[in-house]
């Protein structure tokens, strides 16, 4: 209740009293309101622990994450905390973590007070790029496993990225209260895939808040303090900025060494531009200033950035004068799916603009290029991470934005390696990247096609794996590995080609394996494929923006469905029109468009055949002139019907 607050409440906008406003209806919960700044000094390097919680979605993070925030104080114990770090409406609709959220936690175990930065990640593959960015920051991770739905996909892959980075890490087993759960099977999938002793593990139930504190004790005794000293220079590394209207950019940053205050200038080493520092603070898990803030901590900086391309995530801050060996940053987030983006109106070409640009300040990963289409407008090509990052941003354009767009079907980014002197001078290189079917060279001019291959991890029950291994091997999939986590779970691993598994393939493993299986996928690089381009015509005339890039093989049965989804959507003229699917000048796909025909011969009753057949001659005459002098008009929602992802028919 708000009766805690000394002060008057600058929520509530007056002096909060017993009975007026419950905490959990409060704009801010009571941990954040204080007047009063911590003092942060008081928290050595040795007693900060910074880490990250891993999980394959729905194990149970967000909510593992609320339950360490009630343990420490941090917010007040009420039923309403549900996935307190999920701010975002799309996170809370569809219950995922989309963007990693951190906090600071304050806990006191035998007698010692510690700092605990806890920073909640994403679970989807699409995501992974956030982890990434987290670890960065960590010492350790807590990898929470379910105890009922075992070892899945996405587990195994950010295990990887911990290890890889390594990190400290301690295995957590969830939801031990739920009635089908099997901890021991668990704790076995972990020794055999992970190689963690089986004692190591916590049984915890994060629902139920069953031996989490366990959890807090064992961060506390297991994960390392960061390494780095207060007397050394200052220098931070930004892993994550949001961008807030009224003070630009709030950059996240971990601090490897020195100290930052309130009015200090900093240098950005990859924009080498000066800024002064008019705000330092912790997130617990809202926004709380601080005066300092020290070696090892974790915070939020406002530095008055304009955009979010200043706060290079990546990038390492320093005092001007004082420069110092820049962080190893990250991998820029690689865009894996291309899909264009048109307003439904021209004439709300500005207002998306500028909702893509406020938009895509907050989501660094999707890439942006300016595109135009002959049927549908100015609009934009934009690279995403994947189909659920590509699904999750235009769901966000709606929400936040109230903006409804055209969203074309996904394609990968192919590459052409040319062998025409002409072409290599005219692009001066000679591999060339293909995102538009438009820009497709010729095929006497190209050595060779590539296309972009992922390395596919499904873990499925053991029953499905007939169905499965038949679904990959329809995809071009060749397997590359395939083990048995235990009795009756397999893990297969696949070379995929990014083009199969870019639309539907995630629905389909989930309705063979009646959603058992989980799937996951890394880049790949590329591999020779005999791509081709389709050209789609109409009435002989190709049209432009149904041309697509595919491969040979599924070249017929493709131009097939595209054909027959025109026919349904062009509406029919007074001439015969045909839909053909071509490959250079060979037709392998055709579906006819019946003329609307008046019926000439209804005034003849009897008579002689010759006056029957000579009628119906002159309209066939007349339909065959009107087919050379007749333009067909392929309508604007004919094309958003062919062109949304829609696979069924």
């Amino acid at each position: 209740w708000g009766a805690r607050l000394p002060s008057p409440c600058p929520a509530a906008g007056l002096l909060c009293r017993p009975g007026w406003l419950p905490a959990a209806r409060c704009e801010r919960p009571y941990s954040s309101r204080g007047t009063e700044k911590l003092d942060m000094s008081t928290y050595p390097v040795e007693s900060i622990r910074n880490f990250s919680i891993i999980a394959h979605v729905d194990h149970g993070k967000s909510t593992l994450a609320d339950r360490l925030l009630e343990i420490t104080g941090t917010i007040s114990k009420t039923d309403h905390n549900k996935q307190v770090l999920d701010k975002l409406q799309v996170e809370r609709e569809r219950g995922i973590t989309v963007k990693a959220q951190s906090a600071s936690l304050f806990y006191s175990h035998e007698g010692i007070n510690y700092l605990l930065n806890l920073i909640d990640t994403p679970g989807h593959v699409d995501f992974s790029y956030e982890v990434s960015r987290s670890l960065s920051a960590c010492q350790g991770v807590i990898l929470v496993v379910d105890a009922n739905e075992g070892i899945q996909a996405q587990t195994v892959a950010n295990f990887y990225l911990a290890f890889e980075a390594q990190l400290s890490i301690i295995p957590v087993i969830n939801k031990i209260d739920l009635k089908n759960a099997d901890p021991e099977r668990v704790e076995k999938q972990i020794e055999k895939l992970f190689d963690i002793p089986t004692d190591e593990c916590i049984r915890i139930s994060a629902k139920q808040g069953t031996n989490v504190e366990k959890v807090l004790q064992t961060v506390i005794e297991k994960i390392p303090p960061p390494q780095c000293n207060t007397a050394d220079p200052l220098k931070a590394l930004v892993f994550d900025s949001t961008f807030d209207h009224y003070r630009g950019v709030i950059a996240n940053i971990a601090l490897f060494g020195g100290e930052i205050t309130k009015g200090q200038k900093i240098v950005s080493a990859h924009t080498k531009k000066r800024y002064e520092v008019h705000e330092v603070g912790i997130l617990t898990p809202n926004e709380q200033p601080m005066h300092k803030l020290y070696a090892g901590q974790v915070g939020y900086l406002i530095a008055g950035m304009k955009e979010v391309t200043e706060a290079q995530i990546g990038d390492t801050l320093f005092l001007y004068k004082q420069p110092v060996e820049p962080l190893p940053g990250f991998k820029s987030a690689k865009p894996m799916v291309f899909a264009g983006m048109y307003p439904i109106d021209q004439t709300e070409y500005n207002n998306l603009k500028s909702a893509l640009e406020r938009l895509t300040l907050n989501d660094s990963s999707v890439t942006v290029h300016r595109d135009s289409s002959l049927a549908l407008g100015a609009g934009w090509r934009l690279g995403f991470l994947g189909l659920l990052h590509m699904e999750v941003f235009n769901q966000r354009l709606e929400q936040e934005y109230n903006m409804s767009v055209i969203l074309t079907a996904p394609t990968v980014p192919y590459k052409a390696v040319l062998s025409s002197a002409k072409l290599i001078k005219e692009y001066g290189k000679d591999q060339i990247t293909i995102i538009n079917p438009a820009q497709f060279p010729d095929k006497l001019s190209v050595s060779e096609y590539l296309e972009p291959t992922v390395l596919g991890t499904i873990v499925t029950p053991q029953e499905y794996i007939g169905k499965i291994i038949t679904l990959c091997q329809d995809r071009r999939a060749v397997q590359k590995d395939m083990l048995y986590i235990d009795e009756n779970r397999v893990m297969l691993k696949y070379l995929f080609p990014l083009n199969e598994i870019v639309v539907d393939f995630y629905d389909a493993l989930k309705s063979l394996s009646s959603g058992y299986a989980s799937f996951d996928y890394e880049d790949a690089g590329y591999q020779s494929a005999d791509l081709i381009k389709m050209d789609i015509l109409v009435n002989g005339n190709p049209v432009e923006e149904l041309a697509t890039i595919i491969h040979k093989d599924k070249a017929y049965a493709a131009g097939k469905l595209l054909c027959e989804r025109l026919k349904e959507t062009i509406p029919r003229q007074l001439f015969e029109i045909a839909i053909q699917a071509a490959i250079g000048k060979k037709i392998i796909a055709r579906e006819t468009l019946k003329a609307y025909r008046k019926n000439v011969v209804a005034k003849c009753y009897g008579g002689d055949i010759t006056r029957r057949m000579k009628l119906l001659k002159r309209q066939a005459e007349g339909k065959r002139l009107m087919r050379k002098i007749g333009n067909v008009e392929v309508p604007r929602d004919a094309f958003i019907r062919v062109l949304k992802r829609e696979t069924d028919k």
